[in-house]
């Protein structure tokens, strides 16, 4: 298959924290083995998820997500926008579709770039790093390099709110994806296709400003998986990632448990299954350290 090529947006939350840095070193491999190229957008700035958190305004979310547009448009004309990040795609993706859909926020938003020298024309597309690898390779595509078999572990796949909603992936269910158990059975492993919990919200910011209620989905996000009897739980977004392994802790004190689940990505999933080292697959950074891949990470 030729090589591909698109214009990577890597957001913020995939520049702060081992887990992140975790996420972009298994994509990096991931992508190196299926000969894809991802282009770093020059001078990219924040989606403008903290800025609707915090009830900034609709146009200045817009104008930074289109700037981001525009400068994909100046330095990488015809490639397509590729986020990781969930909740980047989720706004982008919305940016995109408000200013196509309204000529006078567009020209709002146009005449806030000119101050800046840019223009957004429309012609980029934002799609996730999943969408990515299932519609443009597809999962028979994605299987063909796999060299080491994740055979007999089981995994709870973990979708959260953001990437199924409200676009999704291409022929999935909002309320059921199945994305990520077939990407689990793919590698080897064996996907816990009845978990009960796999779109509920992590709480996202609510870690910070109301943590109370963000540990309590958590925990019902975590107690699901060991229900089903997963030894690990897979995401594509990095703030669930961030927030279902590091809160753990919190919740074993608060309400009596022993959790103790790795939160791994599924590109690293794929590395490991790829022939990639540990290293490779970012298992290095893991809080909880997902010792069953770093076995067969290290087997020749």
């Amino acid at each position: 298959m030729a090589k591909k090529e698109y214009a990577f947006y890597p957001g913020c939350s995939s520049q702060r924290g081992a887990s992140a840095s975790n996420y972009l070193k298994s994509v990096d491999a991931m992508c190196k083995t299926l000969d894809i190229k991802l282009t770093e957008i020059p001078d990219w700035n924040c989606c403008g998820a903290s800025i609707g958190y915090a009830e900034g305004g609709e146009l200045p979310r817009h104008v930074m997500n289109a700037r981001n547009f525009a400068l994909a448009e100046q330095n990488l004309p015809g490639q397509e926008i590729v986020a990781t990040c969930a909740a980047c795609w989720l706004g982008a993706r919305e940016t995109k579709e408000r200013l196509d859909a309204s000529s006078q926020l567009m020209a709002d938003t146009n005449e806030a770039l000119k101050e800046a020298g840019l223009e957004y024309k429309g012609e980029s597309d934002i799609r996730h790093m999943v969408e990515v690898l299932i519609e443009d390779f597809g999962y028979d595509e994605l299987k063909k390099p796999v060299v080491k078999s994740l055979e007999g572990i089981k995994f709870a796949g973990y979708v959260g709110c953001q990437t199924n909603r409200p676009f999704g992936i291409d022929g999935e269910s909002f309320e059921n994806p199945m994305y990520l158990d077939k990407l689990v059975e793919m590698v080897g492993g064996e996907a816990l296709t009845g978990y009960d919990q796999k779109v509920t919200c992590c709480g996202g910011a609510l870690a910070f400003s109301e943590p109370d209620k963000a540990q309590a989905q958590i925990k019902d996000i975590v107690e699901s998986a060991y229900d089903h009897g997963a030894e690990m739980i897979v995401t594509p977004c990095p703030l669930c990632q961030a927030n279902v392994e590091i809160y753990q802790g919190a919740i074993n004190k608060k309400y009596g448990k022993k959790f103790n689940i790795p939160v791994m990505y599924y590109s690293q999933l794929m590395t490991v299954a790829y022939g990639g080292s540990a290293k490779d697959a970012g298992l290095d950074g893991q809080v909880i350290r997902a010792k069953r891949l770093e076995e067969i990470a290290a087997k020749r």
